[in-house]
């Protein structure tokens, strides 16, 4: 998974992440409460309000820049999730005795 992610052009994964906000944005209220703790579950979701919170609160002139690194904060999380499950993901290939 993590393999095919790297291979990815970014104006593939800038296209993907056009479509994603569409979604969002599209989205009833309550679906989309429900994806997020069905996601992220609701202890990671208070600390990311939490951490968002500080940042916001701390340099509120910087609120433009600090929102689009939140996002793209969010976006090496998973990489980085990727890259542990590609760690621990048995391989596909058989094994040589």
């Amino acid at each position: 998974m993590a393999r095919t992610a790297a291979r990815m052009t970014s104006a593939r994964k800038r296209e993907l992440a056009i479509e994603f906000m569409r979604q969002i944005r599209a989205m009833d209220r309550d679906r989309l409460h429900e994806l997020i703790l069905h996601q992220a579950g609701e202890d990671l979701a208070q600390f990311f309000l939490a951490y968002a919170t500080d940042l916001m609160a701390r340099e509120p002139e910087r609120a433009t820049e600090n929102a689009s690194s939140l996002l793209l904060i969010g976006y090496l999380i998973r990489c980085f999730e990727e890259g542990l499950h590609a760690e621990t993901a048995v391989p596909d290939r058989p094994l040589l005795h």
